[in-house]
């Protein structure tokens, strides 16, 4: 099981169907998503040019009651949100959608990322005399756009000179009084993809959306693309060229839900793909295959394709952890205790191979063969399906400092001994650009080599944020 968290979900909706209740699909939207977020949720409604809006800590149920989202309404246009800790200090006012009031009237935005130059930008924003409700990048960017807006004709031409202005990665999700516009990084390091719900038009993180809510998925926007959508319907225009593209590894490995299609390639084939290729790299012999849940349970099925051993479940997770499981953080055995357990007739004086996504700092991992040996497994072969993670990632997650991830500092098997496994395998970094073979762009995977797609020297998150820290 991964330590390593995404920082959020986008979702935007453009109604053209008269009998769709807005606020009803928006909700249901971000329970699609809800993997991609768990800290916070918000859900912003255009009524008339008017935003209300509504966002707080925890799980979907516990951020949006009932009587909230009535209160919300209806309306032409909404934005939803889901949000994991970026390294923000985790405070209502870095909560999404951002609803903010300006000379031109009202701006919502939600995102899905992380800015490299967010110090340059709030220095010359500082300079300006901006005052901050939040110490986040998605405020930095409605800023920009505000400014920008002044002396532009349009919302998108302000939108359009602002994203000129940012460096690092996003997908946003912005509404005005009457537009609904997506932007995604030039690179593409977060996806964004374009569907339709009957007649109304969607910008969301994810094509499950999609499929969950009864939509179609058309596409996904392009790196360096602005989809704005009206009355006069879908309207694209390549606003910044990158010199080459970087979707994140990770929205494979961890990040997206299996049934998923990220750029032109199924999640949960990728995912298969990576075991299989593990099966090949790192043989054993073994009774069973399993897999830590959630995303490691395809690769220890194309572990089980290929090598032949039986696929057993013999590791089970609470799925029904909500805001207290989230305020306990500093207790990282409780947390562990209560997450998962494991299948004691499945694993009993067997010979068990676990697979997993990744290892960040070990902890977990030596939970999962701790948890496996109670239960009765004779031996415990565990298998990493992705190679061993060095680096931080300053573009899309929630990491530790790099002397934190136990692979900056131990080898393969320093860290073999350290989990309490009988053997350890990663998956090669060669392997890894594999697993989606067919993919549209070229990928990012600066946290198992280094080597970053831009720069990153403006990235400190603790300088960022202060003290507060959540990680």
């Amino acid at each position: 099981m991964s330590e390593l968290h995404d920082e959020c979900g986008v979702f935007g909706i453009y109604k053209n169907d008269e009998d769709m209740d807005i606020v009803e699909e928006t909700y249901l939207a971000l329970y699609t998503i809800q993997h991609r977020g768990q800290i916070g949720a918000g859900i912003a409604v255009n009524k008339n040019g008017s935003m209300i809006h509504y966002k707080d800590f925890g799980m979907i149920p516990e951020a949006l009651p009932e009587k909230e989202l009535i209160r919300l309404g209806n309306g032409k246009i909404a934005l939803g949100h889901v949000k994991y800790s970026s390294g923000e200090a985790v405070e209502h006012e870095n909560l999404a959608p951002l609803v903010m009031r300006y000379i031109k009237g009202q701006l919502a935005i939600c995102m899905n990322g992380a800015l490299t130059n967010y110090h340059v930008l709030r220095d010359e924003l500082n300079q300006g005399a901006a005052i901050f409700q939040s110490n986040g990048d998605t405020e930095i960017i409605a800023y920009i756009i505000a400014r920008e807006r002044i002396n532009s004709s349009t919302i998108e031409e302000a939108v359009e000179k602002a994203v000129k202005k940012l460096k690092g990665a996003y997908a946003l999700a912005i509404m005005s009084p009457s537009k609904l516009i997506g932007v995604r990084d030039p690179m593409g390091i977060r996806p964004l993809c374009l569907g339709r719900i009957g007649k109304s038009f969607v910008l969301t993180s994810e094509s499950c959306v999609f499929d969950s809510l009864g939509g179609v998925f058309i596409r996904d926007v392009e790196p360096g693309e602005m989809i704005v959508i009206d009355d006069e319907g879908i309207h694209s225009t390549k606003v910044i060229k990158g010199e080459r593209t970087a979707l994140c590894m990770f929205e494979y490995v961890y990040f997206s839900r299996p049934d998923s299609v990220i750029d032109g390639v199924s999640v949960a084939k990728a995912r298969q793909r990576a075991g299989e290729l593990l099966a090949q790299q790192h043989p054993v012999d073994a009774d069973i295959v399993c897999g830590v849940p959630d995303c490691g349970i395809e690769s220890a099925i194309g572990y089980s394709n290929v090598s032949g051993i039986r696929y057993a479940t013999g590791l089970i997770k609470n799925k029904y952890i909500g805001r207290a499981f989230n305020d306990r953080k500093n207790n990282e055995e409780y947390l562990m205790r209560i997450k998962l357990n494991a299948l004691k007739h499945s694993v009993e004086g067997k010979r068990v191979i676990v697979i997993d996504d990744s290892i960040l700092k070990g902890k977990t991992s030596r939970h999962i063969v701790d948890l496996l040996r109670r239960a009765g497994a004779r031996e415990v072969h565990m298998r990493i399906a992705s190679p061993m993670f060095i680096n931080p990632c300053y573009l899309t997650s929630d990491t530790t400092p790099k002397e934190n991830l136990i692979a900056s500092r131990m080898t393969s098997e320093e860290i073999c001994k350290y989990i309490g496994a009988d053997t350890l395998g990663f998956l090669s970094v060669d392997s890894l650009r594999k697993i989606a073979a067919g993919c549209k762009l070229d990928f990012c995977d600066a946290c198992f080599t280094g080597n970053y797609p831009l720069d990153v020297s403006d990235t400190s998150r603790k300088d960022k944020y202060s003290e507060k820290i959540q990680y």
